[in-house]
């Protein structure tokens, strides 16, 4: 009995996630069903990457990671099955899965074709309903996955901007705002620790400078941003207390720099 997630941008006002959560149950009655989220940026297939990516390997072995963010839903675009040595993946073949995938090496890709497992008739607006929530749903009854189609050997990539370094520079973005409105940034724990190395640094956003990094939340200057580094290892900013993004940043498409000297 395998383990379902399921990260969409349906939202929780509509429908979408709890149909498929009961096309799913109508096939496998003791399917494990854990809501990643369903609150992806509409049709934001980064934010979705990322979320997945820094998401899939805290979930127990086999867990079928499924994922509707599909902007080309009754599109040409395929419909995959992966399978990697711990986990499988479904979802469309946007790009969505290639973050996650890049550090675990896919055992097996299948081009979902047969059309015997899908919902009838099939919508051409709500593949989550008719085609993925069918599919993982009869994976998590240990169908093989050479039933569902034929193997392929590739997957569209999908490229997560990543921090850039320049000289006494190390510049990033924003790639998601979280419930809190936090802004987690693309500099990883990592990136800042390898570029800072022993000398002082400053992080500027916007008109801001920020000279440390906090160990909490509550180490956070009142009524302006800080830094700390979150639970998955990337530089945040965040105000104490309050949204930084409805406080401070209401537009996020902008950079953020680390200056050491």
């Amino acid at each position: 009995m395998r383990f379902i997630s399921l990260l969409t941008d349906f939202g929780d006002k509509d429908n979408f996630a709890g149909v498929m959560k009961g096309v799913i149950l109508k096939i496998n009655p003791q399917a494990k069903i854990v809501d990643l989220s369903h609150n992806v940026t509409p049709q934001n297939i980064f934010e979705a990457a990322f979320l997945l990516q820094s998401s899939f390997k805290y979930f127990p072995k086999d867990t079928i990671h499924l994922v509707v963010v599909d902007p080309g839903v009754g599109s040409k675009r395929r419909k995959l099955l992966v399978k990697t040595k711990d986990y499988y993946f479904v979802a469309p073949d946007n790009g969505v899965l290639s973050p996650a995938l890049k550090g675990e090496g896919p055992k097996k890709i299948v081009e979902i074709t047969n059309d015997r497992y899908f919902l009838k008739p099939v919508s051409d607006t709500f593949h989550g309903r008719d085609v993925f929530a069918p599919i993982a749903a009869h994976l998590s009854l240990g169908e093989r996955i050479g039933a569902f189609g034929r193997r392929v050997e590739t997957i569209k990539h999908l490229a997560l901007p990543l921090a850039r370094r320049l000289k006494n520079k190390l510049i990033g973005k924003i790639v998601y705002v979280d419930h809190f409105g936090n802004l987690v940034t693309n500099i990883t724990r990592a990136d800042f620790a390898d570029f800072i190395k022993d000398c002082r640094f400053k992080i500027h956003i916007a008109n801001y400078q920020i000279n440390k990094i906090s160990r909490s939340y509550e180490e956070g200057e009142k009524g302006r941003p800080s830094a700390i580094f979150d639970s998955f290892d990337n530089l945040e900013i965040f105000l104490g207390q309050a949204s930084a993004k409805e406080r401070l940043f209401p537009n996020t498409d902008i950079s953020v720099e680390v200056l050491k000297y």
